[in-house]
């Protein structure tokens, strides 16, 4: 076997670590995002309050079926079904927004209601978003964990640990070409939460135009839930609601 082989076999067990990626941390995220929904003000629901909730629950359950504990397995459903799961989180919540900023014009909307609206409007933005940018980037986790390096589909996202291998000793340690590091679902939720913090990438740069698009839509949803939505709910509260 050539020099590279054996180096591409050394890379592929450093990456199966563990037996595929933990899902509990995406299960857990996936609840989170149901139960914010579920309890947001009925001026923002377009279905009964649970139709959502329980579409996203149906879907995790088959999920769980296909990979109850680690990411090994991964057929052409289960893809759909993941991708079908993150693409209703978020069309969802961008539905609740826009109803949100509709009731700004109602004078009968308490500031309150629409504060703790909006944050739970934030806070599933940032989730569905980490969850697609998990599922698409490199074919997925189960790919990204499984499949030589050479055979990963193109890089949606170039994160740090990609491009640090020619840094000091210590931090080189941790590169993506050094260690066989590969991103998890903790990483794509990082860069969710920058992008929807600082409405633009911090660390880790779009490479792809579908990736740049995304972060587009999760940075103007979040804009618009932060400096519209927010600031309307903080002034009605100074106001006394009115």
């Amino acid at each position: 076997m050539s020099a590279r082989g054996n180096w591409l076999d050394d890379e592929i067990s450093h990456r199966r670590v563990g037996k595929g990626e933990n899902r509990l941390p995406p299960a857990l995220a996936v609840v989170v995002a149901g139960v914010a929904y579920a309890l947001l003000p009925n001026s923002v629901l377009l279905l009964p309050r649970l139709v959502i909730p329980a579409a996203e629950l149906v879907l995790l359950a088959a999920l769980l079926v296909t990979n109850p504990t680690r990411m090994i397995r991964r057929t052409r459903w289960s893809r759909i079904a993941s991708v079908t799961l993150t693409t209703l989180i978020i069309s969802a919540n961008l539905v609740a927004l826009g109803m949100l900023v509709a009731a700004l014009t109602k004078k009968s909307t308490a500031g309150g209601d629409l504060l703790v609206a909006a944050m739970q409007v934030w806070l599933t933005n940032v989730i569905g978003f980490a969850l697609l940018y998990w599922e698409l980037d490199r074919g997925g986790p189960v790919t990204r964990r499984e499949a030589r390096r050479d055979k990963l589909p193109p890089a949606d996202w170039r994160f740090s640990q990609d491009e640090n291998d020619d840094t000091v000793t210590e931090v080189a340690a941790g590169s993506s070409k050094t260690s066989g590091w590969i991103p998890i679902f903790l990483d794509y939720l990082y860069l969710s939460l920058t992008n929807s913090s600082a409405f633009s990438p911090t660390d880790t740069m779009p490479l792809t135009n579908r990736a740049k698009a995304l972060m587009g839509l999760e940075a103007t949803a979040a804009l618009l839930t932060s400096l519209l939505v927010i600031a309307r709910a903080v002034g009605s509260l100074g106001g006394g609601g009115g």
